[in-house]
């Protein structure tokens, strides 16, 4: 594999999972379990599907609720949400916004994170860069920092 590819397949804070990798007209893609197709792998999508597989394989959450680059309307523009997990209502869960390993979790990344959800209303939100987690209930505007995963129920 060329070695830019290589280094987006780096060692991530969290469980490894058995991920399978194809290539597509000469470059490597993932298979998305949710989309259920390959996918161009990118530093930003070796994070993603490792924390689909993450919440799917350690915390029971239902692939059939879990929607991934999911579109919204932010202000009038058209925007998407990495990772949007549903309850059994329908109603949105978690947001997550996942960014690739050399982008710290900033102040803006939660940011954004929040205007999102700000139109989805979740009331949990997840920022991950597959070494650092960030995770938050959102209650009355507030953000309020989480030690661990909400259990999917």
């Amino acid at each position: 594999m060329p070695l830019q590819i290589l280094l987006c397949m780096v060692e991530l804070n969290l469980p490894p999972f058995d991920y399978k990798v194809t290539k597509i007209a000469g470059k490597p893609h993932i298979f998305d379990v949710i989309r259920r197709k390959y996918l161009l792998i990118t530093p930003e999508e070796w994070v993603r599907q490792h924390v689909l597989h993450w919440l799917i394989g350690h915390h029971q959450y239902p692939k059939s609720l879990i929607r991934t680059e999911s579109g919204l309307q932010y202000n009038q523009l058209a925007k998407r949400t990495d990772i949007l997990v549903y309850d059994r209502s329908g109603a949105p869960f978690l947001l997550v916004e996942c960014k690739a390993v050399h982008i710290p979790l900033t102040d803006a990344v939660l940011d954004q994170a929040i205007r999102y959800n700000a139109v989805l209303k979740a009331p949990y939100l997840l920022i991950s860069n597959g070494l650092e987690h960030l995770l938050f209930e959102i209650k009355e505007g507030e953000a309020n920092a989480l030690e661990i995963i909400p259990p999917f129920e």
